[in-house]
């Protein structure tokens, strides 16, 4: 958490609340957060930068600069993008932006596990993360190439950033809930059948996510600093002993996989 959803959310907000707009200056009010090129000064290279555009890869925020450099956020588990009107504090902020408008930006992370990078132009930074899961790559042939050959478990392999960028634990359970896959499954083990039908899972949870804004369950807000509303529409993650949604026959069990709760159906998910 934050994962693709989220994260996307937040972008969306961000485009258009600084895009085009310039920097005025940086304040860095925690060092190790701020991570910047051999003898660059992070504050310093940021001011009088304009974003020209706001992305996402996988789980990190990517603001594009006039220079041809970006600075990318990874947000972890507890990281916040938020921007304010002229003036305003917001908690915690470990590196604030203030524009040439009076707006700003603040990057808060409570449990300081987050990143903001500045990169310079050209630096390849993502390369050791996968195919976008709602990109046109992530077709079912192509994801069920991915899992040829993989012995690990189906919900571990969904983690992995190296293979898809930006599921996490939360639409990890919930997709291989909604596609009746048990998560201990080795991932070569998924006919094609099970495989397309994760792969569409995977697609449609993403979708509905953003659709809802992202989830709050735990720290979670987008860059106005509101939360998400698809908390309500979980089918199993955080519901241990609940009835199943779909089978109303069998309760929601929580087990450990790979370090990670893990929640699902025993009856649905066989």
């Amino acid at each position: 958490m934050p994962e693709l959803p989220e994260v996307e959310t937040i972008v969306r907000g961000l485009r258009r609340a600084v895009v085009g707009k310039t920097i005025a200056a940086a304040e860095v009010r925690l060092a190790r957060i701020a991570v910047a090129p051999a003898e660059v000064s992070f504050a310093r290279a940021l001011a009088g930068e304009r974003i020209v555009a706001v992305t996402r890869r996988g789980k990190y925020a990517v603001m594009e600069l006039q220079s041809g450099r970006l600075l990318v956020t990874g947000l972890r588990m507890t990281g916040r993008l938020v921007v304010t009107p002229a003036g305003r504090e917001y908690p915690r902020a470990h590196v604030v932006i203030d524009f040439t408008d009076s707006t700003r930006l603040h990057f808060a992370d409570v449990r300081t596990f987050g990143r903001m990078r500045l990169v310079q132009a050209g630096d390849a930074w993502d390369r050791g993360l996968g195919v976008e899961p709602l990109s046109d790559r992530f077709t079912p042939e192509a994801f069920i190439g991915m899992l040829a050959g993989r012995t690990s478990p189906i919900k571990a392999f969904l983690l992995d950033q190296r293979r898809i960028a930006g599921i996490g634990n939360i639409y990890a359970c919930e997709a291989l809930w909604e596609a009746r896959v048990r998560p201990t499954r080795p991932a070569r083990a998924l006919t094609k059948a099970e495989a397309s039908r994760l792969r569409h899972a995977i697609v449609d949870i993403l979708q509905r996510a953003i659709a809802g804004r992202g989830t709050s369950v735990d720290d979670y807000v987008d860059a106005d600093g509101l939360r998400g509303g698809f908390q309500n529409d979980l089918a199993v993650y955080g519901k241990h002993g609940q009835r199943c949604a779909r089978c109303r026959t069998s309760t929601i069990v929580r087990t450990v996989l790979a370090g990670r709760g893990t929640w699902w159906c025993r009856r649905c998910q066989r």
